[in-house]
């Protein structure tokens, strides 16, 4: 199935960043794009597969007595 591409502004909004950050993401090649004719687009995809990669997972919690916290 192809993925909806999506404008640098749409994908600003997923993101709830200003169209500057994606621009970014593409110029520093971060993120995956397509170029449709002059036209950037940003497959969904590549927006969920971004924030997959930026995301920190918990560590977890030990008791003072060095056994995990329930």
């Amino acid at each position: 199935m192809i993925d909806r591409l999506l404008t640098v502004d749409e994908a600003a909004s997923v993101l709830g960043t200003t169209s500057r950050f994606p621009r970014r993401l593409i110029a520093e090649r971060r993120i995956r794009f397509v170029r449709v004719g002059r036209h950037i687009r940003i497959p969904e995809s590549a927006i969920d597969e971004y924030v997959q990669a930026q995301t920190v997972q918990p560590v977890a919690r030990r008791s003072s007595r060095g056994h995990r916290a329930a």
